[in-house]
């Protein structure tokens, strides 16, 4: 159990906390939110400690491990599979001194250390290490590769794996899913519904949050509100209490208005009866939580397009790479209202979809044709480092749009929270998510037609997303977004698209349905077999002793997956009836009432078989745990 009493915390002049009092207990999964500076990171070093307190004191830290997902990576002449296994202290020192007993024939010593090995679990940390190199995203053969060779956004991923591998009572992880597609964070979703220590998560993915934690601690106004429940139950409370609130009444029936309006809007456009049932569900949500946000600093919509061509893009016949192709035959047409999710897993080849898209990366073959008037709106990661350090937000704006007048450009800002000095100093200074909301800022100034957004909620918190999302709502043209924020996904795109294969096709399910193929990929896929390095005697040994313990558990798991494949065939098949348009004619009203009653009978028996397969897979992981230290 951690206490926290009386705590207060500055970062210089600023009171970032005040007199907090605080108790977390064992095991707990725990969101750590609030507005950007409000003090998350600043609290994270104080449990580390990297920071002292300016008042009160921290009991139950003494003893326990703790792990933490570093922001930055020194340089390593590691390998990417050694740098993960470097993440275990315990068993990286036993592997060192057994090398260095082997080399000079110690054996007696090098006997003991076999022994220790064995009992920390150290016969499988490179299969560990290479399964974890696998759910992160990375490529075959990766693990081989030195870690100075991957790029900034890799070696984010190897810093959270690096925390993942270590032995930890409390693990600290701070936007772990910044740099992960879609694939990954749902792979990591599962890790930590598994890891039987306590963890503190900072993140700006509510989904994410909703599926890894059962407490959210919200900073606010220099204080530390426990909320019992996930993000979701968090605004619902949030909604309430603030509902309540005179002055925010005014600015929360705007809000609920916006978002109904959409609603109605998306009701009678909807021709996919698959993704609507889904989407409305998450529409009307948004009205039922949105006083949550009455008090959020950033209000802004999409300027509307001059005027567009119809159609505004379109992709013939191509294939698309840089040497040799990534994607080939794509057939892909952007009208105004089109709005369009990339779905697919880290390196199928999204991004290289919206780069052909928008001309910076050529054809290899078939034809590109832009409308008369198209007008894009390209937003990556890339373009925070374009950004000018040394000028002001406003400077930025203003050069794109010369004629605007100054107060103009002064209230657009003001939408994006930089007001007053904010809006006229260099943004050297500013933070990673201040830089994501002015490109994002520069975006919608331009006034496309055509937005193409390729992981925009990058460093975004809580308040920014859902500004995004409602201005998104509101976009007249057309879009195709990438993003690994479900809920950015759930609220503001029609249609889905898969990249996978080297094709890219309709995908006519719903977001929660690519979950489900996802986890069921993981589960099918077996990790790489990595270098196999040790004594392979006593790893043969070791596995022999866990087999007869393991297996009737294994085959429950067996049967279970088994079950799991019949409903969600079953599933896919009433889907697939449910896709008939003839169906919802009046005439067949029976029909449809029992297709939809089997189709949520099916989706709960889905449902309770994956819950029923994450116990039996955390037990047997406990299971090996158990055996491994003797």
């Amino acid at each position: 159990m951690i206490i926290l009493r009386n705590i207060s915390l500055r970062r210089g002049a600023k009171v970032l906390l005040r007199e907090v009092d605080l108790t977390i207990q064992p095991r707990q999964h725990l969101a750590l939110t609030g507005a950007n500076g409000c003090g998350k990171s600043s609290l994270f070093a104080l449990l580390l400690g990297e920071l002292g307190a300016d008042g009160g004191d921290i009991d139950g830290l003494e003893g326990m491990r703790i792990a933490n997902m570093a922001q930055e990576i020194a340089p390593s002449s590691a390998t990417a599979l050694e740098f993960l296994i470097e993440g275990n202290p315990e068993i990286a020192r036993l592997r060192r001194d057994l090398d260095a007993a082997d080399e000079a024939g110690d054996f007696e010593r090098s006997a003991a250390l076999h022994q220790a090995l064995d009992a920390a679990g150290g016969y499988d940390i490179e299969r560990r290490a290479q399964r974890m190199l696998d759910g992160l995203g990375f490529a075959p053969g990766d693990g081989e590769r030195g870690v100075n060779s991957f790029s900034g956004g890799w070696r984010i991923r190897l810093n959270l794996g690096r925390a993942l591998m270590a032995s930890s009572d409390l693990l600290l992880l701070d936007e772990p899913t910044n740099h992960l597609d879609l694939d990954a964070t749902l792979w990591l979703e599962q890790w930590l519904k598994a890891y039987p220590g306590t963890l503190i998560l900072i993140s700006h993915d509510r989904e994410f949050i909703d599926a890894t934690c059962d407490q959210v601690l919200h900073v606010e106004h220099q204080r530390v509100q426990a909320y019992r429940g996930n993000y979701s139950a968090f605004e619902q409370q949030r909604a309430e209490r603030l509902a309540n609130q005179q002055a925010a009444f005014e600015k929360q029936q705007r809000r609920i208005a916006e978002i109904d309006a959409f609603v109605r809007r998306f009701r009678y456009k909807a021709t996919k009866a698959r993704q609507a049932q889904s989407r409305l569900k998450e529409l009307e949500r948004m009205q039922a939580i949105a006083p949550a946000h009455v008090d959020s600093p950033f209000s802004f919509t999409f300027l509307a397009p001059d005027r567009a061509s119809d159609p505004i893009l379109s992709l013939d016949r191509a294939s698309l790479g840089y040497d040799k192709p990534v994607l080939k035959a794509v057939e892909l047409t952007l009208r105004p209202g089109s709005r369009i999710g990339l779905l697919g897993r880290n390196g199928a080849g999204k991004s290289t979809l919206l780069k052909s898209l928008t001309g910076e990366l050529p054809l290899l073959a078939g034809d590109r044709s832009e409308g008369a008037h198209c007008a894009v709106g390209y937003f990556d990661q890339h373009q925070l480092e374009a950004l000018d350090l040394d000028a002001s937000a406003f400077t930025h704006l203003q050069r794109l749009r010369p004629d605007a007048r100054e107060q103009e450009v002064l209230d657009f800002l003001g939408g994006f929270d930089f007001r007053g000095d904010d809006a006229n100093v260099p943004i050297a200074p500013f933070s990673g998510g201040e830089k994501t909301r002015l490109a994002l800022a520069m975006v919608v100034w331009q006034r496309p037609n055509l937005l193409v957004m390729d992981e925009p909620t990058n460093h975004l918190d809580m308040e920014m997303r859902h500004a995004l999302t409602l201005s998104l709502q509101g976009f007249d043209g057309a879009m195709i977004l990438v993003t690994h924020d479900r809920h950015l996904l759930r609220n503001t795109v029609d249609e889905l698209w898969l990249v996978h294969d080297g094709r890219v096709s309709e995908y006519r399910d719903d977001v929660s349905s690519y979950e489900q193929w996802v986890m069921k990929q993981q589960r099918e896929t077996p990790a790489a077999a990595p270098t196999e390095t040790g004594n392979r005697k006593a790893q043969r040994q070791a596995a022999a002793r866990q087999r007869e313990q393991l297996r009737p558990l294994k085959q429950d798991i067996e049967r279970t997956e088994s079950a799991m494949e019949a409903a969600e065939s079953a599933l896919a098949a009433i889907n697939e009836r449910l896709a008939d348009s003839g169906l919802y004619d009046g005439g067949r009203k029976a029909e449809l009432d029992e297709l939809l009653r089997e189709q949520g009978r099916l989706r709960q028996e889905t449902s309770e078989l994956e819950n029923r397969w994450l116990t039996l897979q955390q037990e047997l992981e406990t299971l090996e745990a158990e055996l491994a230290a003797g």
